[in-house]
């Protein structure tokens, strides 16, 4: 009997837009021309901020409002999660955030913030969410040995912090390890910060024959998930399939030009 590697939990879509009191203008320098093959074409565009005091303003309240979303979530390439367990605290996050950007907007003469944000369920027992997460962990695994053989302190560093992040969605037994593995690592990252500084030879020669067991073991947890999503799959009953007309994309109003940041 296989268990799953992850937890149950929420995948979160959000995005967050700023709009207004900022004005571009484009001017030509060059009209498009042929240089040999390549077509050419020179321009310059200036950015014009009605008020700067109340803009800067606006950057700070939607920083904030995102914030108070992504700390209660774990990142991931493919977006943001978060465990079953801080639902309630997601929930509580959503509606500050939400109040940030409205406190904003009520007080602006010129701006605006707008906060849209999307949940949807992973369950425990999903083949492909194990699948995407397990691959993630460790790619970011690698990245943390791959970090050691080449004595790259921020290389571990940075994996690490990413692993980290993510581990929040493992199961217990999962994120154990993982966590393990991250101690280890940046035990001997301490290391090399320390050796770097007094010669990168021996630098090199810590890396030499280090038995990464904490490490192993965190890989170990999370491999053959590609197999474990095959047989649910081949367990699946089949269903008849159904097809939906796909929505038509709807444009955007063309005096709103919104910043779009998405996870």
């Amino acid at each position: 009997m296989r268990t799953s590697i992850i937890r149950p939990g929420l995948i979160v879509a959000l995005r967050s837009t700023l709009r207004g009191g900022v004005s571009y203008t484009k001017t030509t320098l060059e009209a498009e021309h042929m240089e040999g093959a390549a077509a050419v074409a020179k321009w310059e565009t200036t950015r014009q901020i009605e008020d700067a005091q109340e803009h800067a303003a606006a950057v700070v309240a939607r920083g904030a409002a995102r914030s108070a979303i992504t700390r209660v979530c774990c990142a991931s390439s493919f977006g943001l999660l978060c465990p079953e367990s801080k639902e309630a605290e997601l929930s509580d996050a959503i509606d500050q955030a939400r109040a940030i950007a409205a406190a904003h907007n009520a007080g602006a003469r010129l701006t605006a913030v707008d906060l849209y944000v999307i949940t949807g369920r992973v369950a425990q027992d999903d083949a492909e969410a194990a699948r995407a997460i397990g691959a993630e962990v460790r790619e970011l695994l690698a990245a943390m040995e791959a970090g050691i053989t080449a004595a790259d302190p921020d290389a571990i560093r940075e994996a690490a912090n990413k692993a980290r992040a993510l581990s929040g969605m493992l199961s217990d037994n999962a994120q154990r390890k993982v966590s393990a593995a991250i101690a280890e690592v940046r035990a001997i990252a301490r290391q090399l910060v320390k050796q770097v500084g007094e010669s990168g030879e021996q630098a090199a020669a810590l890396v030499q024959d280090l038995k990464l067991d904490a490490l192993a073991a965190a890989r170990f947890a999370v491999l053959d998930l590609d197999d474990q999503a095959d047989d649910t799959e081949r367990m699946a009953p089949v269903g008849r399939a159904v097809d939906f007309e796909p929505e038509r994309q709807m444009s955007a109003a063309p005096d709103v030009a919104p910043t779009l940041d998405l996870f």
